[in-house]
């Protein structure tokens, strides 16, 4: 006679993310392929809709942002953080990264760094505003066909290179968004031209004032990286804050004891209070 434990213990299945899915989405101008996820509350969206983020690098935090927001979403009045719906992007490979993030989330090629710190060649770079454009003009239109979204409160979420993207996108059309996490951005790799944006985007708020919220973050062990990507963040959130009276917020968050990889987990819950307030 069978076992009948061995026999459950030898029915596995994958694990998969509760009202989660995936598809393949190629952009309308530059024709790259990218793979979309997107995981939505269960149960009725309120009147306005869910908040949205839109998280780069999905394949490495989709998963971490998606359940950190399941745990936390069923008690707002308690955690401060609503339901939403999560949309990441990423790219057609089972790693975390893809190596064209590279070309997606930089502004302009960086002829300095030629090189990787892992001592690899440095991909094509320069992309940045097509892929705005993708996230803008094909990714969007999509996801609020789709989804009950509220127009009124989404962000986006990026780290790194994904956290200069962000910056990119903040200072390039801050109306795109109304929260922006950059978490260690990487602001060495397109300094000068980043400054010069900050600079336009300075002179256009105090003309046409903004509602906009921006969050930088980075972990205490990044002070001593050659990049000095903390402290430039850190320094970027002091020049935004005279700002406030335009519409502005900015502010940054250093967390202790983390560095560059190891923030994540805790930049992720912290973004999603940042974003997904119920008081805001």
């Amino acid at each position: 006679m069978s076992n009948p434990i061995l026999h459950l213990d030898m029915m596995r299945r994958s694990v998969e993310l509760p009202n989660a899915e995936h598809w393949v989405k190629q952009s309308s101008a530059g024709h790259r392929r990218y793979r979309i996820m997107a995981a939505q509350p269960m149960g009725q969206a309120p009147p306005a809709g869910y908040p949205v983020i839109y998280l780069l690098d999905g394949n490495s935090v989709f998963h971490t942002m998606v359940e950190t927001l399941r745990l936390q979403c069923h008690r707002p009045d308690k955690t401060g953080i609503l339901p939403a719906v999560i949309v990441g992007i990423g790219y057609e490979t089972e790693g975390q990264y893809a190596p064209d993030r590279f070309y997606d989330y930089t502004p302009f090629p960086n002829t300095k760094f030629r090189n990787k710190f892992d001592g690899n060649s440095v991909p094509e770079q320069g992309g940045a505003a097509e892929f705005l454009q993708f996230m803008e003009e094909d990714v969007k239109p999509q996801i609020e066909s789709e989804f009950n979204i509220d127009r009124n409160r989404q962000a986006i979420f990026g780290h790194s290179l994904g956290g200069l993207f962000t910056l990119y996108a903040m200072f390039s059309k801050p109306q795109a968004f109304r929260y922006y996490i950059a978490g260690s951005p990487s602001i060495h790799w397109n300094q000068e031209y980043l400054r010069e944006m900050e600079q336009r985007f300075t002179e256009r708020v105090k003309e046409d004032p903004l509602q906009v919220r921006l969050m930088l973050g980075a972990g205490e062990l990044e002070r001593s990286h050659v990049t000095g990507n903390c402290i430039s963040a850190c320094q970027l959130a002091e020049r935004l804050a005279p700002l406030s009276g335009y519409g502005i917020h900015a502010e940054f968050k250093e967390f202790e004891s983390e560095g560059h990889l190891s923030v994540l987990p805790v930049l992720i819950s912290k973004a999603l209070r940042f974003a997904l307030n119920p008081d805001d």
